[in-house]
């Protein structure tokens, strides 16, 4: 098991027109990103203090090929969520090693069009023919969508 613990961040940009942000952090594991977590959302605050931890099960020796990838979002109930920064964390083998009580730091880089996690697609490859330069897919189902009306709903 990793354990990643999200504690806190400083100085944020302020997002919304009251001054303040809204902000919340998605943890993945790269490369797969199958598997996310989601901090709480903390309201009006420019520096949150979360204190969540977080467990992802990955075999030792995958350690050294694995990236945590921390996304810092602005919540908006109305509207699309505003991408704040992120922060990709490497050498997870030496981090984990090296002195797990002593919090670390790292600058949040500002976004630069990560694509929004609006959900999945379950799809499959059913023919191609290239002599006809056709393709056939297969839509099976889609699931965790975002909500992209006022109602909640997609």
């Amino acid at each position: 098991q990793l354990q990643v613990r999200v504690l806190r961040a400083r100085d944020l940009p302020a997002k919304d027109s009251n001054g303040f942000s809204d902000p919340y952090v998605k943890i993945y594991l790269l490369p797969d990103r199958k598997k996310k977590f989601q901090t709480k959302v903390l309201r009006r605050t420019l520096n949150p203090e979360w204190d969540e931890t977080f467990s992802f099960g990955v075999p030792f020796a995958e350690l050294p090929a694995r990236r945590l990838h921390f996304s810092v979002y602005d919540f908006d109930r109305f509207s699309r969520h505003d991408l704040i920064g992120q922060v990709v964390m490497e050498n997870l083998l030496e981090v984990a090693e090296a002195r797990p009580e002593v919090p670390i730091w790292r600058d949040i880089q500002e976004g630069t069009g990560e694509k929004a996690d609006l959900g999945e697609v379950n799809f499959s490859l059913f023919c191609y023919l290239p002599t006809a330069g056709r393709l056939t897919v297969t839509v099976i189902r889609a699931s965790n969508l975002r909500a992209m009306d006022l109602t909640g709903y997609s």
